[in-house]
């Protein structure tokens, strides 16, 4: 391997050893000029101990799809069977993108935008990142906010959407004292939701009805008198104020948590990761003792093997990883970035998405009891109760709350639980994009970060005004349809096949072993360059043969509302192509010669801590002298040279 494949462009091989030694000393020359650059990092802060960073990831990744996505999609698709492609794709495509995206945030110690100084010329991976992040923001708080809404009126002695006869109520509304009969095909309700990092694409399809024409209280309540539904996208109506408040009270909150940096949120993490853990546990083993909760876990869990040969059901694993681990958000990269540079990211990797995959397990048996009491309840079956989504959990789980003793306090646990959960996976979204701005223009911004998280939480919370209307919903469902699913996966892939083929594997596991100490094994670099490509194709094929055009209710929109989508969407995406054609005219030379010197590593590249980055440039110059003393031999015909010291050679290196 010569050094055009890591990164360091070499004037060539030269048959004189004179020739050779003066270009090995202006190689190492132009290596050095990075040794002394000012990196400010001091002033960019870290995390205070490394649990930290953990409990950030966890509650980033873990999102409201854990909660009402996974388990429905569990039961969809083969119940226990379908942990077989979920676990298959966690391992080609979760793990691997994980652990890349959090060793080269911590290696660079940089946002998702400037820590493409590796490979400039992609430089638009960064920025498309941080766009997803900046829009899926919009809508998410709107979603906390609604949590927010039902915990406010979860403090009353009787739950507003238990019973007909209220002012929202219609003469179609059936109360729990009937027996309700749950529409199997679920037409009612067609919501496409985002979770989490990290984030989560939900088709939500739960109504209840007696025969074709009745409603439960629980419904009427989420339609009527929550969002007051309007007839459709070109209804805007007027703003629903309670809503306001609550997305106020929802921006505020996340203001509080990150206008000091991570400092104050791996505080706030501490509690806000853990809690929800607590309470699932508390309604599991509230749930598990009701009447019927049995029969409703039996269906969440038994499998049904005939269902692996069916596409949708590895399709609907492989997007459900691909979403739920949170690749592709930037997310990562910036919690990762603010690392101490020798933490064993490796070893984190390794934890967070396997703890991010059983919490949605565990929540698919905290959901599945109640509705199976449910079910039990009003004499109906499994399968006419399920729903995902909205559906799940503003519908079909508060109407089972409204059945239990004491439905006040499990209404109000349910709700905190869903608002800590939302805003866990906010919190790292909008730090996301706020990173971005202070790394970007660091003399300008970093010292006035309090600033900066202020206008961003304002501006996010004016865009997401005209979702609080009583057409909002329309608006929340085209954005959702769009922005956060064919986008991500192109950002992903490209993501990869850089860092992979053009940055290469053998550079970026020299990188790795560097920053911890020791080298992970080979099997990442085969996963990295062919397979977790091949996969993420695979997710892109599926998402766009099953996107279809965006449709809620039954209802279809109007052409341009479906362009204004396609337009969200693709937004994401140009930053890409229309970085490469930019940088590509700011640079000299031939056409040849800039896209190659743009596809190296800038002389900013590097660690950004002063004493790591010393002993990195040191390393790099080493392997540099014996990488040329190994093809003078290799000219001479006796031997050929690896590029790398081993490791046992490495720790001598003098710092």
């Amino acid at each position: 391997m010569n050094l055009d494949e890591i990164g360091y462009r070499d004037t060539g091989r030269k048959k004189m050893s004179s020739e050779s030694n003066s270009s090995g000393d202006n190689s190492i020359e132009m290596i050095k000029r990075g040794e002394n650059r000012s990196t400010e990092t001091d002033t960019r802060g870290g995390w205070k101990g490394r649990m930290d960073f953990i409990l950030t990831c966890i509650g980033y990744a873990v999102g409201l799809g854990n909660i009402w996505r996974f388990p429905y999609l569990c039961y969809k698709s083969g119940g226990g069977a379908f942990f077989i492609p979920y676990f298959i794709f966690l391992l080609l495509c979760g793990y691997p993108l994980f652990f890349m995206e959090a060793s080269y945030g911590q290696f660079s110690s940089l946002s998702p935008i400037t820590t493409w100084r590796m490979s400039p010329l992609f430089k638009g991976v960064g920025v498309g990142m941080v766009m997803v992040s900046g829009l899926v923001c919009v809508y998410y708080n709107v979603i906390v906010a609604w949590t927010l809404y039902y915990l406010f009126m979860s403090f009353r002695a009787v739950l507003p959407w238990s019973s007909c006869g209220n002012d929202w109520n219609t003469e179609n509304c059936v109360d729990g004292s009937e027996r309700v009969v749950i529409n199997s095909t679920l037409s009612n309700y067609t919501v496409s939701t985002m979770s989490n990092i990290s984030s989560h694409i939900i088709t939500a399809n739960g109504s209840l009805t007696l025969g074709s024409a009745k409603t439960s209280p629980s419904e009427e309540y989420w339609e009527n008198h929550v969002l007051e539904l309007s007839g459709g996208i070109e209804e805007a109506g007027i703003i629903r104020w309670p809503l306001l408040l609550c997305l106020i009270l929802a921006w505020f909150f996340v203001f509080l948590c990150l206008f000091k940096g991570v400092k104050v949120l791996g505080k706030v993490m501490h509690f806000a990761a853990p809690f929800p853990y607590l309470v699932l546990l508390v309604l599991l083993i509230r749930g598990v003792t009701l009447p019927g909760a049995m029969e409703g876990i039996k269906f969440y869990v038994f499998p049904k093997w005939e269902k692996l040969g069916e596409f949708q059901v590895w399709g609907d694993a492989a997007l459900q990883i691909f979403y739920s681990v949170g690749m592709g958000w930037g997310g990562i990269v910036t919690m990762a970035s603010y690392n101490k540079f020798s933490n064993n990211i490796y070893r984190d990797a390794l934890i967070v998405p396997i703890i991010n995959c059983g919490t949605s397990i565990f929540a698919g048996f905290v959901i599945f009891s109640v509705l199976g009491f449910m079910a039990h309840q009003t004499g109906s079956s499994i399968e006419e109760v399920v729903s995902q989504g909205p559906g799940l959990t503003f519908v079909a789980y508060p109407a089972a709350v409204a059945k239990l003793p004491i439905s006040p306090l499990w209404a109000v646990l349910f709700f905190l639980m869903l608002f800590t959960i939302g805003v866990d996976s906010q919190f790292g979204m909008v730090e996301t994009c706020i990173t971005a701005f202070l790394d970007t223009f660091p003399k300008t911004l970093r010292k006035r970060r309090v600033l900066v998280s202020a206008i961003a939480c304002i501006i996010e919370c004016l865009l997401g005004l005209p979702l609080i209307t009583q057409g909002g919903i329309y608006v929340l469902q085209i954005i959702d349809w769009y922005c956060a699913s064919f986008s991500l996966m192109l950002i992903s892939l490209t993501e990869v096949l850089v860092i992979a083929h053009v940055y290469k594997t053998e550079r970026f596991m020299a990188d790795i072993e560097f920053m911890i100490g020791f080298k992970p094994h080979a099997i990442w670099i085969y996963l990295w360059k062919y397979v977790t490509p091949a996969v993420i194709v695979f997710i892109w094929l599926f998402s766009v043969i099953t996107l279809g055009p965006v449709t809620y209710d039954g209802r279809s929109y109007p052409q341009w509302a479906i362009v204004f989508g396609w337009c969200l969407g693709v937004s994401s995406v140009l930053p890409i192509p229309g970085l490469i054609i930019f940088q590509i005219l700011q640079e000299r030379g031939s056409l040849r010669q800039r896209i190659t010197k743009l596809m190296k590593p800038s002389e900013e590249w590097g660690p950004s801590v002063q004493e790591d980055r010393d002993r990195y440039f040191k390393h790099l110059a080493l392997q540099k002298r014996t990488d040329l003393t190994a093809l003078h031999i290799e000219e001479d015909g006796e031997t050929e040279k690896h590029m790398f010291l081993p490791s046992s050679e490495k720790d001598s290196i003098p710092v």
